[in-house]
């Protein structure tokens, strides 16, 4: 990865991250919010990971997306909590260069995979909803895997093109990244020289990954509530669009904080404003997730008692 970033070590070393700079009094509290919030985000994860492994009625396509939506998400929060929380306790915030490439690569790979993989389980409700005579065809175990593979590629190839591009400008002067981790926009101002043309590419390539998997979801949700309003009964367009609810939500969730991060306009920011977005979009959007798909899905949540509670509620299963 070093060849590829082409690491510049003569002018900045190492970087400072001072994003909780301004909550000298509240980094306690902070500490223990995210701490305990980032144990259940793993926790809800691994549950839905163990009960979809261990259930095999569960071992269908959607519940494969939801599998690996949930390592996405394991793997982005862990790219990032650890060091902050680190961060909060200590007084020596520095991060060197190697480390901060490496957190904005394992960073922003899950996390575009985890907008894929969103795009993906869309397409899996509008075949199972537009065309369910042909879904075991359309979603073929060796289709599922193909579009896994292909979500997880695409993320890799954002997460290469960002870093890579980011990590290859010369940075002089100041190190102190107004944040708590390595994100593009505090870096680009440290960078020296004209860096218009890569802040633009880098631009490019988020929004229209990001803006291209919400419309392909916007599209898919067309199909699919054109299809439940012809269904004839009440009952029957409930239960179709109930099979849709936990995604939809997750997605209006992610998108929703994802638009305040990457498509807020420019000018003058307050470091304490960003901070604030940041942890918001970093820490709550994936302890929202698994809450979500675990209390919206009924069998994911029945299958949940049945493999691992049991014993507490018995006469509920």
């Amino acid at each position: 990865m070093a060849a590829i970033l082409r690491l510049n070590y003569t002018s900045v070393s190492e970087f400072i991250l001072i994003g909780f700079s301004t909550f000298p009094h509240l980094q306690l509290m902070f500490f223990l919010l995210v701490l305990l919030m980032y144990l259940f985000t793993l926790l809800g994860n691994l549950l839905i990971m163990a009960t979809v492994w261990r259930d095999r009625s569960l071992h269908t396509p959607m519940y494969l997306f939801l599998c690996a939506l949930s390592i996405s998400e394991v793997l982005y929060t862990f790219a990032i909590i650890p060091r902050m929380l680190a961060d909060l306790l200590s007084t020596n915030r520095s991060i060197s260069f190697m480390a901060c490439a490496s957190q904005m690569f394992f960073s922003f790979t899950p996390g575009f995979t985890h907008s894929f993989l969103l795009t993906v389980m869309g397409y899996d409700r509008y075949v199972a909803i537009c065309h369910p005579l042909r879904y075991n065809v359309l979603m073929s175990p060796r289709g599922c895997a193909c579009l896994v593979a292909w979500s997880w590629a695409g993320g890799l190839v954002v997460g290469l093109v960002v870093t890579s591009s980011i990590f290859q400008l010369t940075f002089c002067g100041s190190n102190e990244i107004h944040y708590f981790g390595c994100h593009v926009p505090p870096l680009l101002k440290l960078a020296c020289g004209n860096v218009s043309t890569v802040a633009m590419g880098v631009g490019l390539v988020c929004i229209t990954a990001l803006l291209g998997c919400g419309v392909l979801i916007l599209l898919s949700y067309a199909f699919i509530v054109a299809a439940i309003l012809r269904i004839p009964s009440a009952e029957g367009r409930h239960k179709a669009f109930s099979t849709c609810a936990s995604h939809l939500t997750v997605v209006v969730v992610h998108y929703g904080f994802a638009s305040v991060i990457y498509l807020k306009p420019k000018g003058p920011q307050s470091l304490e404003g960003d901070t604030l977005m940041g942890i918001t979009y970093t820490v709550l959007t994936p302890f929202l997730s698994p809450i979500i798909f675990s209390l919206r899905n009924k069998e994911l949540k029945i299958a949940m008692k049945k493999t691992f509670f049991s014993n507490f509620y018995p006469s509920s299963i």
